[in-house]
Parts: structure tokens; C-alpha cells; sequence
């Protein structure tokens, strides 16, 4: 069982860490670019988005322009992120959504957002949480698996996962523990050779001390 104690060290030593991670790794301007981007993303390095977006909002500087573009010539730009040929379709398509029944404003509901082509919950909760400042848990990958490793859920259900994320912890923390604890994950606590001798979440980590239960 997971103690508020725990929940609160885990907390501090995360803000003792990485004291400045509250903002997006994705590059954008406006909540149209975010939601481009956060498409983009799927199963793609946010560095690669970010080499992409600059010359596709280039091409359409405005969420009109991209509504009206040809989904093959966007495909084309964003190539380099993999599966372009479904991203450009859901793209193009949210765009259109955007100006026909938003009149280009983004919504921050939940389920205004998720009706978007290529929108799912974690998509949502990156522009609910970054545009709107709405206290969101974004689970990826890192998300669930440091998470888990920590012993703050057991899950691997995304949906199952953030409600049990809300539950234990503050909601003033929502957004920096997603990007503090992506930023652990990829610098520290890897999925396959996680460096368990240089991390500072070690001593609270529930996967280090059964790791080293089964050692002894």
C-alpha cells in the first residue's frame, strides 16, 4: 500500500531533482500547433516532432491553412514520424473540426477534445494541461512505467492509470509529475537497463527493493 508519506517523499524528491520540469518537450505555438504536434508524437521522439513542425507550420502557418491542405502533401512533411499516412488524415480532419465546429477555438473539455480525429486521452490531457493550465495526469509510457516501478500504481491500462494517478496525488502536481517523471524516465529509469545505482528515487523505488529482496 502506498502511504501519503511515500507519495509526499516521492513528490519532494522529484521537485529536488528536476525542480524546472513544467513545461512541454514538444515545441508549439498556440493550442492548434500543440494538438498537431501531440499527434505527431505517437510512437515518435518529440525531438523528431520537433525537427518536422517547424516546416510543417511553415507551410501552414494557421489551423484554415492545414484544414484545406491535401492529406498527401502533409503526409509527405511528416514522414519522418512514422505512420504519416494515418497522422496526416487525422490532422488534416481535426483541423477541420476545429474551424467547422469550434470556429477555430480550442475546446478544454475532456470530451470536446477526445472527438478529434487522432485525439485520445493523453492528447487531450496535454493541451488541457498546457493550454489551459487544467491540472491533467498524462500517461505515456514513462508515465506507466516509472510509476509502477515506484509502486504508486500497478497497472498497465492508460485510462486505469490516470484515475488512480488523480486519486493519490495533489491535484497542484498533476502536471509537473508527468514532466518530471518522462524526464526520469528517459534520463534515468529506462525499460531495459534502468540506472538504478545513479537514481535519486531509488530509496523509494518499490521494484529497487524487491530487486534487491530476491538478491539477498
Amino acid at each position: 500500500m502506498m502511504t501519503k508519506l511515500k507519495i509526499k517523499n516521492i513528490l519532494e524528491k522529484l521537485d529536488e531533482l528536476y525542480p524546472n520540469e513544467d513545461k512541454s518537450f514538444l515545441d508549439y505555438s498556440g493550442a492548434w500547433q500543440l494538438m498537431v504536434a501531440t499527434i505527431l508524437a505517437a510512437q515518435c521522439t518529440d525531438a523528431r516532432v520537433n525537427a518536422v513542425t517547424p516546416v510543417l507550420f511553415a507551410k501552414y502557418p494557421s489551423p484554415e491553412d492545414l484544414a484545406g491542405a491535401d492529406i498527401e502533401e502533409v503526409a509527405e512533411i511528416i514522414r519522418p514520424t512514422g505512420f504519416f499516412r494515418g497522422k496526416s488524415a487525422n490532422i488534416v480532419l481535426s483541423m477541420r473540426r476545429l474551424m467547422d465546429e469550434h470556429n477555430g477555438e480550442m475546446p478544454s473539455g475532456i470530451e470536446d477534445l477526445t472527438a478529434f480525429p487522432g485525439v485520445g486521452r493523453k492528447t487531450a490531457n496535454v493541451i488541457r494541461g498546457h493550454i489551459f493550465n487544467l491540472p491533467s495526469i498524462v500517461v505515456d509510457t514513462h508515465v506507466k512505467r516509472v510509476s509502477n516501478r515506484l509502486g504508486i500504481i500497478a497497472s498497465d491500462d492508460p485510462v486505469k492509470i490516470e484515475f488512480e494517478l488523480m486519486k493519490v496525488l495533489p491535484e497542484e502536481h498533476w502536471i509537473r509529475y508527468n514532466t518530471q517523471i518522462i524526464t526520469h524516465g528517459r534520463a534515468v529509469c529506462a525499460a531495459r537497463s534502468p540506472k538504478c545505482g545513479g537514481c535519486g528515487l531509488a530509496f523509494l523505488c518499490d521494484e529497487r527493493r524487491k530487486s534487491n529482496s530476491i538478491k539477498h
